[in-house]
């Protein structure tokens, strides 16, 4: 069975990716693009408390090479 995916804000998700490693490189509007010393790179929309969606949540997790185990450790 697969693990379920967590509902997060924006800015939770940049939290929990900012403890994987990744650093924010630029901000455009509400979207926070990330960038990991070696080479991983996604993008993160902050719009205030609203969720991200489960879709975006699973590209931004294939983006950044992660599951959702590692993603649920560093919350």
């Amino acid at each position: 069975m697969t693990p379920k995916r967590p509902v997060l804000s924006g800015k939770e998700l940049l939290r929990a990716l900012g403890k994987l490693g990744f650093e924010v490189v630029r901000v455009r509007g509400s979207h926070h693009f990330l960038r990991h010393s070696d080479g991983r790179v996604t993008v993160v929309p902050v719009h205030g408390k609203e969720p991200i969606g489960r879709g975006l949540l699973g590209k931004i997790l294939h983006d950044c090479r992660i599951t959702v185990e590692e993603l649920g450790r560093s919350l």
